[in-house]
């Protein structure tokens, strides 16, 4: 198997609340698929969610598979 088709992942965990945040930040955080503290949704590691994870790091726990 070549290890072209095995795309790496990434699993982002939402620990700090989106209180009081700009809302550029609001966006990216739903667009991730986050909703509420502790909930967790798995990405593939591409330039466009790390550029995601990049605005809004400080309210994210991130954890490669």
């Amino acid at each position: 198997m070549s290890k072209k088709n095995e795309s790496k992942k990434l699993q982002l965990k939402l620990v700090r609340s989106i209180n009081g945040c700009i809302d550029k930040q609001v966006k990216t955080i739903q667009a991730l698929g986050l909703s509420k503290i502790n909930s967790i949704a798995v990405h593939n590691d591409n330039d466009a969610i790390r550029g995601m994870i990049f605005v809004v790091k400080h309210l994210i726990e991130v954890t490669p598979l």
